[in-house]
């Protein structure tokens, strides 16, 4: 979906949101009490998400496998629910990944 880069900094909008929406959910997970089996899971995929994002236009087949790791690992902890569904809506902005 062709979207036009951010006048004077050049980064992809998409980037930008996916950036933004990463570090919503980083900051709410490590704010988030609960210790769960899955917390590192979810902390591993989500610097992977924000490493993908600081190197430009990421792969969205590995978007979308972080997001899926993510989702599962944070299971149906309802206080993270809106900041995942940011992070959702941001990787959706890259569109779908190639048809096989």
């Amino acid at each position: 979906m062709g979207q036009e880069r951010v006048t004077g900094s050049g980064e992809d909008p998409r980037v930008a949101e996916l950036r933004t929406a990463v570090s919503r959910l980083r900051r709410a997970l490590a704010g988030h009490p609960a210790r769960f089996p899955d917390r590192a899971i979810a902390e591993d995929e989500l610097a992977a998400l924000d490493a993908m994002a600081l190197s430009g236009v990421p792969e969205i087949p590995r978007l979308r496998r972080s997001l899926l790791l993510i989702a599962g690992a944070i299971g149906s902890v309802s206080a993270l629910a809106s900041a995942l569904r940011d992070v959702r809506v941001a990787v959706d902005l890259f569109g779908e990944p190639p048809r096989r």
